[in-house]
């Protein structure tokens, strides 16, 4: 797997449905075939990078989730 951002393949999962990239210190958030991306700032804080991935799927390489009812 490897960063959308910066294809780094050093990434870590920190949740269900997300991953931290250790190469450009994004939150990666999947759903399905939707995925957002975050800038986690200094407070903690998530700032969205939606607006520069706009449009984009999930890459190819990225792993699909599947969330069971």
């Amino acid at each position: 797997m490897k960063c959308p951002n910066c294809s780094s393949k050093d990434i870590g999962k920190i949740g269900s449905h997300q991953f931290y990239c250790w190469g450009c210190f994004i939150e990666l958030t999947v759903n399905g075939e939707k995925m957002s991306v975050y800038q986690v700032e200094e407070d903690g804080t998530l700032s969205s990078l939606d607006d520069l991935f706009f449009g984009e799927e999930v890459p190819q390489d990225f792993p699909h989730i599947h969330v069971s009812s």
